[in-house]
């Protein structure tokens, strides 16, 4: 039997985040066999095991059950529902007398946006939880004679979320500083905030792009020049731990342009993310803006080797990659569809002498 300050993901907290914590936390008993949640229930919140032994499973294939892991106490289970509010994506079975602490997903967030040490503690959790999982759909992909696809998909997942739990780690150790000014204090707050919201946001991205189909963009008209300014701390942040500092040429236009900022602040990250990639002993990147009486362009160079021939035809396609280890194309693929769902127009190319430019056109109203 452990206490709630026992189990691993909130160990770090102090006594008051504690005590905070244990206020919202209601306990639970299961008899062996019984169901603490079913496949498709909605995600209301997330358990700790008190005591007792837990079984995690999902149907699979023609009415299969595969057990992905079996808990026990110090453990939690069902955190996922806390990031992307959809249904159960798995069945938690007790396997003896177990009791639970139960923690409601409202709550749990409005905890975690009050506390950057628990928010960096679950996504440590959920990153590990997902290298667990891939671990074992893995080996499902081999048997299957998929796994070259999985594989990439999977490699593109993890390097989407190295950025932002970069920043959330050195965001995390600045926030614990004693001497740091409470406007800074704040700003590094919200900062985290940010980094969660943005990997919710991918996980939301990557499934609109496998359904393959055009998705509805609910756009509005906002400020351009505002938009861009409010980015560029957090662009300039994730380029400088890789040495890469990021320059605008001109200001953007203040004019107002009809777009989803959710979606297009992906594209931005992306496209940025791509540029450091190909620069691994460092560099810069310059921003650029033309306003025409029918669009807005944006322009991202850097000053990289450039588009090799080898991939020029094909930059945007699925898993299309070249010279990077661990790149999959993903990235750039996302990108195309986010655009084409604002009826704009995504392109690249090299300009002699210089790196890469990818540029895209969002249409004015």
């Amino acid at each position: 039997m452990v206490a709630l300050e026992s189990i691993a993901l909130f160990r770090q907290l102090d006594p008051d985040e504690l005590q905070a914590l244990q206020a919202i936390t209601q306990e639970r008993q299961v008899p062996a066999g019984g169901e603490i949640f079913r496949e498709g229930d909605p995600g209301d919140g997330v358990f700790g095991i008190k005591n007792g032994l837990v079984e995690i499973s999902s149907l699979v294939g023609a009415g299969a059950r595969r057990v992905f892991s079996q808990l026990g106490p110090g453990e939690i289970f069902g955190e996922m529902a806390v990031i992307d509010r959809r249904p159960r994506s798995a069945t938690a079975t007790a396997l003896a007398a177990t009791e639970v602490f139960f923690l409601p997903c409202d709550e749990m967030l409005s905890f975690i946006k009050q506390s950057p040490v628990l928010a960096f503690s679950l996504l440590q959790h959920i990153s590990q939880r997902l290298r667990e999982f891939n671990q074992v759909y893995l080996r499902e992909v081999i048997q299957a004679e998929r796994l070259a696809v999985v594989g990439n998909f999977a490699r593109s997942i993890v390097h989407d979320l190295k950025n932002p739990l970069s920043i959330i780690s050195l965001s995390a150790e600045m926030f614990d500083r004693p001497n740091l000014r409470p406007e800074a204090r704040t700003q590094t707050q919200q900062r985290i905030r940010r980094q969660v919201e943005r990997i919710n946001d991918m996980v939301s991205d990557i499934l609109i792009f496998t359904e393959g189909k055009r998705t509805h963009v609910d756009v509005k008209p906002a400020n351009y020049h505002s938009f861009v300014l409010s980015l560029i701390a957090d662009l300039r942040a994730e380029a400088e731990l890789k040495e890469v500092r990021i320059e605008l040429q001109n200001e953007p236009p203040g004019v107002l342009v009809p777009f989803d900022p959710r979606r297009l602040n992906r594209v931005f990250h992306n496209l940025v993310h791509n540029a450091t990639d190909m620069m691994p002993g460092g560099g810069a990147i310059f921003l650029r803006f033309l306003s025409t009486e029918k669009e807005i362009i944006t322009e991202i160079e850097d000053t990289g080797p450039g588009i090799a021939p080898e991939i020029a035809d094909k930059l945007f396609e699925v898993f299309a990659t070249f010279g990077k280890s661990h790149g999959t194309g993903l990235g750039l693929s996302i990108c195309k569809k986010i655009i084409e769902d604002h009826q704009g127009r995504i392109w690249a190319r090299n300009e002699p002498g210089r790196g890469a430019v990818f540029a895209f056109a969002l249409p004015l109203p």
